[in-house]
């Protein structure tokens, strides 16, 4: 009682408040540089890991056949989960931003033995273990990135209101977008040039150093992150098996399988986009990249338009959406090899409909789950997906490797199995996935296309020009 009118006690319970209240809002904004010191690491190192491993065949010898390449991309997508589990129990021992940071040190550490193969290649040392050097650094690598995941989720999780959570991670997408197709660009004239010279290995040594310092710059920014103080209730860890067992009978297991087997389809083409751009279609690395980042640019510009939706109709909404948006992706690259079509047609599809899921996805996460279960579920979640990516991996790589057909390209053919995967997928579990809070009424989805008209009239126009000057010719 004398607690509640002692205003020197109630004084300072303010206080405490607005002190905790500046804090959050000043990691809100700390994130958003984060975010772009990551997507440099990501643009620089992550993706320039395939054509790296491709850089090692020549006309003559296959270093790393497409196996290798599955493998590569499938085995990090289950190691990365497993290692957050673990981290996940890491909270009971330790302050989320410690794992956080420990976590993003070192696997900044991990691309300096990644770059240090390309001198090996060079030398023609171990050239047989080369793949299996490679395969195993990146997998450490995405072991010691993934640890600290579960605990950054939980903390941004306590640290972004829910109201504005929709508006916020479109805005910290969008610049982390932004950031990143300048860096990827960058890099691929930097690849391109040092490729004219003849020295391309030294090339990704480099892209993979400048990875290197911005994963550092990273950790540095997360010692500047406020913590919240977070109460875990004895009951609240449970097993995976638990979680397996009752994940068909309720709302969040169903998403998560849904989940799992989308990225299962998604994996049994997605290493090889590279290898069919630069393989068989011969494109340059300028226009690898250009095909590439044309998704990350139509992202951008829906990025703030699927917050708006998110904050105001839901997520589940999107996910419904884009859900049957993604599984074309795919199946358009069968359609023409034009660089022109695929940046137009596949990648604008796959900008628009990646750019919603991901933001409904974590934003479903956050609204299904308690703030003391956040860490565990996301940890099991990408399990699942890790599950789901590996074996996608090991079916797309056995399939590229392997299985021979005439009547179509058989990299095609693959894109083609990935889009039914994907499609079939999203026709029998969304309808079994429900929303979680209370949103507005989506009466007219008329409403939501007239936010993208903007961006098709631009398509259009673009279209134009180029029918102009084929006339020309």
């Amino acid at each position: 009682m004398e607690k509640e009118t002692n205003p020197f006690l109630s004084e300072k319970k303010d206080e405490k408040k607005v002190n905790e209240d500046y804090e959050k809002e000043k990691t809100m904004k700390v994130s958003i540089k984060e975010a772009a010191t990551s997507t440099v690491m990501a643009s620089f190192g992550d993706t320039y890991i395939t054509p790296y491993a491709l850089s090692w065949n020549t006309p003559t010898k296959t270093i790393f056949n497409n196996f290798y390449i599955g493998i590569l991309g499938s085995l990090t997508g289950l190691i990365g989960p497993l290692a957050q589990i673990k981290g996940s129990r890491l909270m009971e021992k330790f302050p989320r931003k410690k794992i956080v940071i420990v976590g993003t040190a070192l696997s900044a550490i991990m691309w300096i033995p990644i770059l240090i193969l390309a001198f090996l290649f060079q030398k023609g040392m171990f050239l047989e273990y080369l793949p299996i050097a490679l395969i195993a650094f990146y997998s450490i690598y995405a072991i010691f990135g993934s640890i600290g995941a579960p605990a950054w989720f939980s903390m941004l999780g306590d640290i972004v209101p829910n109201k504005i959570r929709g508006k916020y991670f479109g805005k910290r997408n969008r610049v982390a977008g932004i950031v990143g197709l300048v860096a990827t660009l960058g890099a691929a004239f930097l690849l391109d040039l040092f490729k004219t010279k003849g020295i391309v290995l030294l090339g990704f040594a480099l892209l993979f150093f400048v990875a290197f310092i911005f994963r550092l710059v990273s950790a540095y920014l997360f010692t500047k992150h406020y913590d919240p103080k977070l109460n875990l209730d004895d009951g609240y860890y449970f097993s995976f098996l638990d979680f397996i067992k009752k994940a068909p009978k309720n709302n969040f297991g169903r998403f998560t399988i849904y989940i799992a087997l989308m990225y299962f389809g998604v994996q049994v083409a997605g290493p090889f986009f590279a290898v069919y751009m630069l393989k068989d279609l011969n494109f340059s690395y300028i226009t690898y990249t250009l095909v590439n980042i044309s998704s990350t640019v139509f992202a951008l510009l829906t990025m703030g338009i699927w917050g708006k939706f998110s904050d105001k109709f839901g997520n589940r909404k999107i996910l419904a959406l884009c859900g049957y948006i993604i599984p074309f992706l795919p199946i358009f690259w069968i359609f023409s090899p034009s660089p022109i079509y695929l940046m137009l047609v596949p990648q604008l599809i796959g900008g628009i409909g990646w750019a919603g899921f991901n933001l409904a996805v974590s934003n479903f996460i956050y609204d299904s789950v308690t703030p003391a279960r956040r860490a565990i579920c996301v940890a099991y979640l990408n399990l699942m997906v890790g599950i789901g990516l590996f074996l996608g991996g090991i079916v797309g790589g056995f399939m590229a490797q392997f299985i021979t057909i005439k009547f179509m390209n058989h990299l095609l053919f693959i894109f083609l199995v990935s889009g039914v995967v994907r499609l079939l997928a999203s026709l029998i579990f969304i309808p079994m996935i429900k929303e979680v809070k209370e949103v507005h009424e989506f009466k007219h989805p008329f409403v939501l296309l007239k936010q993208f008209e903007f961006i098709l009239g631009g398509i259009f126009e673009i279209v134009n020009i180029f029918k102009i000057k084929k006339k020309k010719h």
